[in-house]
């Protein structure tokens, strides 16, 4: 049967929060807005994972920090398994270190949990139209981040067995940037940094980040200034 003209199927969604009481606030929420129709929720991401595979959904809204497997992660997965379904986050969290490795993912949308049933819905049918469903705050962050110093560019060749992105790290360690900056910089998350700090100290044998700054400038990584 063909749906009458201008009529359109509800989208299908799927809920993934962690905390009960606000995911079930959210699908009582989302109950009571025109045009989705909720199919299942989830408590964590590997759950959320699952669901995608056997519901289909045309849309998962993603909290972030989950158990088991974050929203950074499901995210990831979803979209390289199920690339038919979209993931808009939906999370208390709006820092960098939350926003960019969730987009870096493969998230379309991304808002906040003060966000009104009116922009969830905005957000959702954004995205299902190949558009991007963001936060006003979220676009001004982009706007912003375009606005700062390109990346240090990616290190081809690099010594005693790093790969390119361990080498990439140590010449931002060595350019004085934090933990949290080269995330940033990156758009990774800081525990994956802090990885790939510990896989170059364990292949140089450096133990500190003032030796990785002495050995990348022995190493022709970073020019003199």
């Amino acid at each position: 049967m063909t749906e009458a003209a201008g009529e359109r199927k509800p989208a299908r969604v799927v809920v993934a929060d962690d905390q009960t009481v606000v995911r079930e606030g959210i699908v009582m929420l989302l109950g009571l807005l025109p045009g989705l129709e909720v199919v299942g929720s989830a408590g964590d991401g590997e759950e959320a994972v699952r669901l995608v595979a056997e519901l289909a959904p045309d849309v998962v809204l993603m909290d972030l920090r989950m158990p088991r497997c974050d929203g950074v992660e499901a995210t990831r997965r979803i979209r390289s398994e199920y690339p038919a379904t979209q993931v808009v986050v939906l999370t208390t969290f709006g820092d960098d270190e939350s926003l960019f490795p969730a987009l870096h993912a493969g998230a379309r949308g991304y808002l906040t949990k003060d966000a009104g049933g009116d922009e969830i819905v905005r957000a959702v049918e954004s995205v299902l139209s190949g558009e991007a469903g963001l936060a006003p705050s979220v676009q001004r962050r982009l706007l912003e981040r375009l606005a700062e110093p390109p990346p240090a560019p990616a290190v081809t060749e690099a010594p005693d067995g790093l790969t390119a992105r361990e080498a990439e790290v140590l010449v931002l360690i060595a350019e004085g940037l934090s933990n949290q900056e080269i995330a940033r910089r990156l758009c990774v998350s800081t525990a994956t940094v802090k990885t790939h700090i510990n896989n170059l100290f364990a292949k140089t044998g450096l133990k500190d980040r003032a030796q990785a700054v002495r050995y990348a400038y022995a190493k022709g990584l970073v020019r003199p200034p």
